[in-house]
């Protein structure tokens, strides 16, 4: 069948993950479908619209290649077809778009998808209710946190949800809000820009910061936003830092971000981001052992997106080399990213951040005091020490004030057998590590 072979050309040039995803989902509707028009038929509307936003012009080329002709791409829902008795043909296709205004959305990035721990619990309990109620539980709301935490993952989750609902929704980064705005501006249709934003019935913004200095685009969102809020529709932001802390942002602007929620999410703690890598594993079809989930959780940052790219890259590698992840693999395909991380650590880094997280002054860590918690916060400090910088047993010892070499070593012993022994003792260190690594980026 025709529409197999372009399938199958189609695979070729995109990813095996996004072909088994989203294309292999797709049923031909030969019934429908003519020399003017190709219609395939889709089991959900997220999946529906990723395929008709990213993929139909690259149909139609690839049917065009093999026909001569290049018909138009239609990616419906099975329910939207209306077939009457006499005629075995569909005398109307709705399309997916028709009353469902968007942009493109990822349906990957859903409420399910997102791994809850508590330092973004708040914000995705916000995300959810006001997806369950837009416009009428809290409006608006505004998400931040640094880079790489789940902010977009959130907002898309929104999106997702309240368009299966039969919602209109536009997602733009405020950078496309921009581009859009000087477009329509510059050709005189700014008719067209207001009836895309304000005419949805949620209306999702990422990357507000960069709103800052941007006097005639800020004038223009602030309209948008009064529209949209004036007529109850929900509108969702994020931001790397909270309104507040815009500098270049108009105080009425500021001012409207406050009316509704604001939640933060906050640098995730090492067990959320296992958690986070057993997830992209199981979605991917990576398989991956609790060791070397470890070794990245503690050596990766707190990136999340980081974190995936990683596990994507050292995947894909043992693909090409047809070899195991093992953890030496997984360490040596990581070694140069790691090393990255750790060339500016210093021995004050270290002690700071174990006196902070411990609530040890970094002068008693460094003493002879021998009360529990400090000769802990000592061995844990000399442990990392060890292990993060470049620095020899003897020179550490004279940091730590020790006798010699051999006291250092007999206390990374000490610190080993505790790893191996007890889970949640491991869990900690590799917490100040992660935590010594994060300062450097």
């Amino acid at each position: 069948m025709l529409a197999d072979t372009i399938l199958s050309l189609l695979k070729e040039e995109i990813s095996s993950l996004e072909y088994d995803r989203y294309i292999k989902q797709l049923k031909f509707h030969e019934k429908a479908s003519n020399s003017d028009q190709m219609v395939f038929i889709a089991p959900n509307i997220l999946i529906a619209n990723w395929v008709k936003t990213k993929y139909s012009e690259k149909l139609g080329h690839l049917f065009e290649l093999k026909t001569g002709k290049k018909p138009e791409i239609k990616i419906v829902l099975k329910e939207h077809l209306k077939i009457t008795k006499s005629k075995p043909t569909p005398i109307e296709m709705v399309d997916v778009n028709k009353n469902t205004k968007s942009t493109i959305l990822n349906p990957s990035y859903t409420f399910g998808s997102f791994v809850v721990g508590s330092s973004n619990q708040y914000a995705y309990t916000a995300a959810k209710s006001i997806a369950e109620k837009p416009g009428i539980m809290y409006n608006p709301v505004f998400i931040y946190g640094p880079t790489g935490l789940g902010k977009t993952h959130l907002i898309h989750a929104i999106g997702n949800y309240v368009q299966a609902k039969g919602k209109s929704v536009i997602y733009a980064t405020i950078e496309q809000f921009m581009n859009d705005f000087t477009y329509n501006l510059r050709n005189q249709s700014m008719d067209r820009f207001r009836d895309k934003y304000r005419n949805c019935d949620v209306l999702l913004i990422d990357d507000t910061q960069f709103l800052s200095n941007k006097i005639q685009t800020q004038e223009e969102f602030f309209h948008t936003f009064n529209e949209l809020h004036s007529a109850g529709k929900q509108i969702v932001l994020t931001s790397d830092k909270p309104p507040k802390m815009i500098n270049g942002l108009e105080d009425r602007l500021k001012s409207r971000f406050e009316w509704g929620l604001i939640a933060d999410i906050g640098l995730p703690e090492l067990e959320t981001k296992i958690a986070i890598i057993n997830k992209k594993c199981e979605l991917d079809g990576i398989n991956l052992n609790s060791d070397i989930v470890n070794y990245i959780a503690s050596n990766m940052g707190d990136n999340i997106r980081e974190i995936e790219s990683a596990i994507i890259n050292l995947n894909a590698y043992a693909s090409l080399m047809r070899q195991e992840i093992t953890l030496e693999f997984a360490k040596n395909v990581m070694r140069e990213q790691i090393k990255e991380r750790r060339e500016n650590i210093t021995l004050e880094d270290i002690i700071l951040t174990i006196s902070k997280d411990l609530n040890i002054k970094p002068s008693e860590i460094k003493s002879t005091k021998r009360s529990k918690n400090i000769v802990e916060a000592r061995r844990i400090g000399i442990y990392l020490a060890r292990t993060l910088t470049p620095n020899s047993m003897p020179s550490l010892a004279t940091y730590f004030g020790m006798k010699d070499h051999t006291a250092v070593s007999h206390n990374i012993k000490k610190i080993n057998e505790l790893i191996i022994t007890n889970e949640s003792f491991k869990l900690r260190v590799e917490d100040l590590k992660n935590k010594i690594l994060t300062k450097q980026m």
